[in-house]
């Protein structure tokens, strides 16, 4: 198969002792894996070309948008207030996930007049993501 539907794609929660799904999710993007290079080019180095080697890596952020509901969304902004991080998990329909800890960063409703009540939300990722099948985490 040349690709996978996203429909059905879950960010949850880690709440006590179970996964809880974030409802009403939009769309979500992340976690935006990065890594930092060290340049170890020298005058020396081969045809003239830069030379690197891998460094450290950042989890990067994980964002989405929700069809805000009060009340179902307050342990969101929650979520802002606690400066420790939280387990969440992004879990795809084929069952394949990534489970990570992050600090929510950023927490933006809109109320548009003629429009839903929507939310933007961000979290920074700290340490490494867990990959694999969502069972198994």
């Amino acid at each position: 198969m040349a690709g996978e539907r996203a429909f059905g794609t879950q960010l949850q929660r880690f709440s006590g002792s179970t996964f809880v799904a974030i409802a009403s999710l939009t769309g979500i993007s992340g976690p935006g894996l990065k890594r930092d290079t060290i340049d170890v080019t020298a005058h020396d180095s081969e045809d003239g070309w830069m030379e690197f080697l891998g460094s450290l890596k950042d989890g990067g952020e994980v964002s989405c948008d929700i069809n805000r509901r009060p009340g179902v969304h307050d342990v969101l902004v929650a979520d802002f207030e606690d400066d420790d991080p939280r387990t969440y998990r992004v879990e795809w329909p084929s069952g394949a996930a990534w489970t990570f800890d992050a600090i929510l960063t950023s927490y933006e409703p809109d109320s548009p007049y003629d429009d839903k009540l929507s939310a933007s939300v961000t979290w920074k990722v700290t340490g490494k993501p867990v990959v694999g099948d969502a069972s198994s985490l």
